[in-house]
């Protein structure tokens, strides 16, 4: 699609066993001779741009360009194009699977089944893994985005309410409930975290706000861990004052001593950092991009 704009050099940093770093790409750019750039996990540093002023664009295949220094694009006139949304449908769906997968014992009773426990007693499977259905719970989101919105559509039809805190979105359908940030905590069956990491959020999930979630609540974080207080979440673990967490984001990664405290409790259903890790989401990302880049092309988008 964009041979419409112009030629494209490919150097898949997936073959480069790793993102470039800020020398490599330098290099690259050098040696290509490229008007722009479209970028993933690379290190588009301020040096890297200030030694190519006279790119056209610089397009992030991610979320958020975080990997890009925008001050610097900025100064000198560079657009920055980036592509959110483009796993809200696999963060949304991981949501389902692990908030249902916790909440009807899928782990522990599948490793009950595999250890060989099923003996004479015909019954105590079915009394020991009981759980709880989706159905009829309230889900509480902090933050409601595109991945939100999204998790919002599929569990409407559960049937489930939905409510959700954020002073920035007005509600884009009748049957969705702004409420206050205490109320999501004390009135939610699960609490679910879309948050971007600012200033504002860092450490803003702290135990005045887990401390209301009711007794069977489940904290979802499949957003950023450094949103989170980590203490105040694995003190609320560790004494059983909610039901349980999903979680695919940690304070540190690879995870250090505390992130395990959470990730080895039986109250918590990890994954590392993979609810948006689906072959999709890259197709989701180039048309985004692409779209982005051939409006732009054309003289009809704007950027931030």
């Amino acid at each position: 699609m964009l041979s419409q704009v112009g030629d494209v050099v490919y150097r898949e940093w997936k073959q480069h066993g790793r993102a470039y770093d800020a020398e490599e790409l330098n290099d690259l750019l050098d040696r290509s001779g490229a008007d722009a750039l479209i970028t993933e996990h690379d290190q588009v540093t301020a040096a890297v741009i200030h030694a190519h002023p006279r790119l056209n664009f610089i397009g992030v295949c991610r979320g958020t360009p975080s990997n890009v220094d925008l001050d610097a694009a900025r100064e000198h006139g560079i657009p920055v194009f980036h592509t959110p949304a483009r796993n809200a449908q696999a963060v949304a769906e991981m949501f389902l699977a692990n908030v249902i997968s916790l909440m009807r014992k899928t782990i522990p009773s599948r490793e009950w089944l595999t250890h060989r426990h099923w003996n004479d007693g015909a019954h105590t499977s079915y009394l020991e893994f009981k759980g709880a259905e989706l159905a009829g719970k309230t889900i509480g989101m902090v933050g409601f985005g595109a991945v939100a919105q999204r998790i919002a559509g599929m569990v409407k039809g559960f049937p489930c309410t939905i409510q959700y805190y954020d002073p920035y979105v007005a509600p884009p359908d009748a049957g969705y409930r702004r409420t206050t940030l205490e109320a999501v905590f004390a009135t939610s069956d699960v609490v679910s975290i879309h948050l971007p990491v600012t200033p504002e959020t860092m450490g803003m999930i702290d135990k005045r706000l887990i401390g209301r979630m009711q007794p069977h609540a489940i904290f979802v974080n499949t957003a950023r861990a450094s949103v989170v207080n980590r203490d105040d979440l694995i003190d609320a673990i560790e004494n059983h004052r909610i039901g349980g967490a999903v979680l695919d984001v940690f304070n540190a990664e690879p995870p250090d001593e505390k992130d395990y405290r959470l990730i080895d409790h039986p109250l918590v259903l990890a994954t590392p950092h993979t609810a948006g890790a689906t072959y999709e989401v890259e197709d989701h990302h180039v048309d985004i991009l692409n779209k982005k880049i051939l409006d732009w092309a054309h003289g009809s988008v704007s950027h931030h």
